[in-house]
């Protein structure tokens, strides 16, 4: 762990809480474009540093990290699976991250499948063959480990850009 000071751990304050204030004729949203320009941006600088690896372990983390908060802000009244399901697939919608539709509910061994449809990170793009959602696995993560107090793995099993046309995740406990 890095005991180094920190300028900006992460809370919903460092977003800013007064969007009224802040951006009165702009309001909350803003182009997909431009959320995919600071991703990639960062993917690119992060991957020359460190490489490839480094950089998907990065934005695997950081999306556990958004995941939990996610989960507190949006989720945290959800008292069994099926009210937790319903209300990510509400806040996705509603917040533009996706359409998501889970496909199996296992409750007995904790394992799930799920799509993400118009995925904010990655829908369009050209096909690489390659699964590039990692962020998103660390999110869906983050959420399944707060609800669960559990360790879950999340792994993208097709993508958009691997020919998919839609996001699909399982998240399982190891």
């Amino acid at each position: 762990m890095n005991t180094l000071p920190r300028k900006y751990a992460f809370n919903w304050d460092v977003i800013g809480t007064d969007v009224q204030e802040a951006r009165p004729a702009l309001g909350l949203y803003t182009s997909f474009e431009v959320y995919r320009l600071l991703q990639f941006t960062l993917r690119d600088v992060l991957e020359s540093r460190y490489g490839t690896k480094a950089a998907d372990e990065i934005f695997r983390e950081a999306g556990t990290l958004a995941g939990k908060a996610f989960f507190e802000r949006y989720c945290a009244d959800a008292t069994d699976i099926p009210s937790l399901v319903k209300t990510i697939q509400q806040e996705f919608r509603t917040l533009g991250i996706g359409i998501v539709r889970f496909e199996k509910t296992d409750t007995k061994t904790m394992t799930f499948q799920l799509t993400v449809d118009e995925d904010l990170d990655c829908s369009g793009l050209p096909d690489t063959s390659d699964h590039i959602c990692v962020y998103d696995e660390g999110f869906i993560k983050g959420i399944f480990d707060s609800f669960t107090g559990k360790d879950f793995t999340v792994q993208e099993v097709d993508c958009w850009c691997s020919g998919a046309r839609t996001c699909r995740f399982k998240a399982t406990l190891p």
